[in-house]
C-alpha cells in the first residue's frame, strides 16, 4: 500500500506517517514535507522519483503528473484500469493526505499580490479531488484531527466504505471553501466585493435541537473561528432562537467598549439597557425598561458576572445570560436555576466578529452587502441644527440612543435617561407609531421619560414626531435629517427648546 503526503500545516504529520509505516505502508512525499519526514527518521520516497520528472518553476509543477494521478484516479474493480496501469509502470497510491498553501494566513499577513499569487494551491486541490473522486479505492485525508481516527481505521480494519465517503465528502468541502476564499478574495480587490457569484462558507460548530421551530433543523456555522474561540458553554445549551438573540444582545452591549454595559433582550428586540457604575447597577436600570417582556429574555453582560450580579438575576426567570466570563461564586449562585443557560467569552468585555459583509435569505437568493457599521464618532461628529444644545450627560444619552436604535428593528424610536433606556419602539410600519408604542409602554412601567434623549434610526418626515416628544418632555433628539421636511423640524426643535442633532447617517435594519 501506497500513501502519498503533502501538508502546509505539518502539525501532526510525523507521527501520522510513523504509523502509516508501522503498518507496513511505503510513504511518498514533496518538498518540506519529504524533508520533515527524513529528518524524522521515517522512511519516504521524494515525489520525482515516482514522476521521473524533476519539481520544476519554482515549485508549481511537482504532483500534476500521470505517476501521481493515474496511480490515484484508476479503478481498482476494473481489469481494464489495472491492466492499463501495469502497462503504463503505475502504482497505485490508496492514500493522500493533503492540506492546501496557506491562503487565508498570507492575505492576513501581506497585501502582496506576487505572494499571494504564488500561494495558491494548484496541485494540492487537484490531489484532493482526485483522491476523492476515486474514494472508493483511495483514503483521502484533509484535516489534521482526522489522523488518528484514519489509523485506528487501518489498524482495526474499519476503514469502510462509509468512513472513506464521509473523508470524501469532506475533502470536497475543504477545496470549495478554499476556491471560494480565493475567489471572494480576488473579487474584494477588483470588484469591491461584488463579484459575478458570492460564496458564503461557514464550518459547523454544532447542531441545535432543532430550529426556529421542532419541525425544523438547525445547526451553528461559523466564518473563521470566531466562535470555537470566543462561545463557551457553561450550562445548557444553545438553542437556535437563543443563538440570534444572542447576536442582537452582544452586538448592542459590546458596542461601548469597556464600559459596563447591559442589554436584555427578548424575541431579537431590545427591552433593556443601561451603562451605571457598575454591572449590578446597569442590570438593576435595565430591567427597569420592561421587566414583563424580560421574563424569560436574553441577557447580555459586558464584563464579568459576580455572586452578587448573580443573584440578582436569579430573582426572575431569565432563559440566557451571556457574558465575558462569570466568577465561581456567580456558577454557584446560577447552579439552582435548572432551565437558565450560560455562555462566555472568556474575556473580560465582549467582542463581536466584526464582519465586513452581511447576507439575507429571501426566496430564490439572498441578498447580499457590506455589513453596516455604527461608529463610534457618528455622534461626535453629529451637526447640531438647533439653538439649544445637549448637556454632557444628554449627550451621553444620545449615543447610547443611537447605537441602540441603531441595532434594532426598523422603525425605530429610542429614549434614554441618565444612561439607561427608558422606552423603546421597534418594528413598525409607522415612526409615529413607534414612538407613542415606546411613550405608553414607559407609562405602563411607570417610568418618567421627562428630561431623556430620543433617537431614531432614520430621519422624522414631519414635525409631528418632535411634538410628541415636546410633549412627554423630550430634551434633545438625534435622526440622521435628510428630510424635504428637516427645516419644518427643527424649527419644532426650536419651538420646544430641544437640541437636535442630525448625524447624516441612517441606519435601517430590516
Amino acid at each position: 500500500m501506497r500513501a502519498l503526503l503533502s501538508v502546509s500545516d505539518k502539525s501532526g504529520i510525523v507521527e501520522f506517517a510513523k504509523g502509516l509505516s508501522e503498518l507496513g505502508w511505503e510513504i511518498v512525499s514533496t518538498g518540506g514535507t519529504y524533508r520533515t519526514l527524513a529528518e524524522a527518521g521515517i522512511p519516504v520516497i521524494e515525489i520525482d522519483e515516482v514522476t521521473k520528472f524533476p519539481e520544476c518553476f519554482d515549485g508549481r509543477v511537482k504532483t500534476l503528473n500521470p505517476y501521481v494521478h493515474g496511480g490515484i484516479l484508476h479503478r481498482r474493480d476494473l481489469e481494464s484500469h489495472q491492466k492499463q496501469a501495469r502497462e503504463l509502470g503505475i502504482t497505485g497510491i490508496d492514500l493522500v493526505c493533503v492540506n492546501l498553501y496557506p491562503f487565508k494566513e498570507t492575505i492576513e499577513r501581506t497585501d502582496d499580490f506576487e505572494e499571494i499569487v504564488e500561494n495558491i494551491d494548484i496541485g494540492g486541490p487537484t490531489m484532493v479531488r482526485s483522491a476523492a473522486k476515486n474514494f472508493a479505492d483511495v483514503l483521502i485525508v484533509t484535516e489534521t484531527t482526522d489522523y488518528p481516527s484514519v489509523l485506528e481505521a487501518l489498524r482495526e480494519g474499519k476503514d469502510t466504505l462509509e468512513f472513506r465517503r464521509d473523508l470524501m465528502i469532506k475533502a470536497f468541502e475543504h477545496t470549495a471553501a478554499y476556491d471560494g476564499m480565493i475567489a471572494n478574495y480576488m473579487n474584494q480587490r477588483f470588484h469591491e466585493g461584488f463579484g459575478r457569484y458570492q460564496f458564503i462558507s461557514g464550518k459547523k460548530v454544532f447542531d441545535t435541537r432543532y430550529g426556529e421551530n421542532p419541525h425544523q433543523q438547525g445547526a451553528l456555522y461559523e466564518f473563521g473561528d470566531f466562535f470555537s474561540g470566543n462561545f463557551h458553554t457553561l450550562k445548557g445549551e444553545a438553542s437556535f432562537n437563543n443563538l440570534t438573540d444572542i447576536n442582537g444582545a452582544v452586538k448592542i452591549a459590546a458596542s461601548f467598549g469597556d464600559e459596563p454595559a447591559v442589554c436584555i433582550v427578548k424575541h431579537g428586540n431590545p427591552c433593556g439597557f443601561a451603562i451605571k457604575e457598575n454591572l449590578l447597577e446597569s442590570y438593576t436600570e435595565a430591567l427597569k425598561c420592561d421587566p414583563v417582556s424580560a421574563f424569560g429574555g436574553v441577557v447580555a453582560v459586558n464584563g464579568i458576572v459576580d455572586g452578587e450580579l448573580a443573584k440578582k438575576m436569579n430573582e426572575m426567570f431569565l432563559e440566557v445570560v451571556v457574558a465575558g466570563d462569570f466568577t465561581p461564586e456567580a456558577l454557584e449562585a446560577f447552579s439552582v436555576k435548572k432551565r437558565l443557560k450560560l455562555f462566555a467569552q472568556k474575556r473580560e468585555t465582549l467582542v463581536i466578529a466584526g464582519d465586513r459583509a452581511d447576507c439575507k435569505h429571501i426566496e430564490g437568493g439572498f441578498v447580499y452587502q457590506t455589513a453596516d457599521c455604527i461608529c463610534d464618532n457618528e455622534v461626535k461628529r453629529a451637526k447640531q441644527v438647533s439653538r439649544s444644545s445637549a448637556t454632557e450627560q444628554e449627550m451621553k444619552d444620545l449615543e447610547i440612543a443611537w447605537k441602540v436604535a441603531g441595532l434594532t428593528k426598523s422603525n425605530c424610536v429610542v429614549y434614554v435617561k441618565d444612561s439607561a433606556m427608558v422606552a423603546v419602539g421597534m418594528g413598525m410600519t409607522s415612526r409615529v407609531d413607534a414612538a407613542r408604542c415606546a411613550l405608553k409602554k414607559a407609562e405602563e412601567m411607570g417610568l418618567d421619560v421627562r428630561g431623556a434623549a430620543m433617537a431614531s434610526e432614520a430621519f422624522f418626515p414631519f414635525r409631528d414626531s418632535i411634538d410628541a416628544a415636546a410633549a412627554a418632555g423630550i430634551r434633545a433628539v438625534i435622526e440622521p435629517g435628510g428630510s424635504v421636511r428637516d427645516e419644518e423640524v427643527i424649527e419644532a426643535a426650536d419651538e420646544h427648546g430641544i437640541a437636535l442633532y442630525f448625524t447624516g447617517v441612517r441606519h435601517f435594519l430590516h
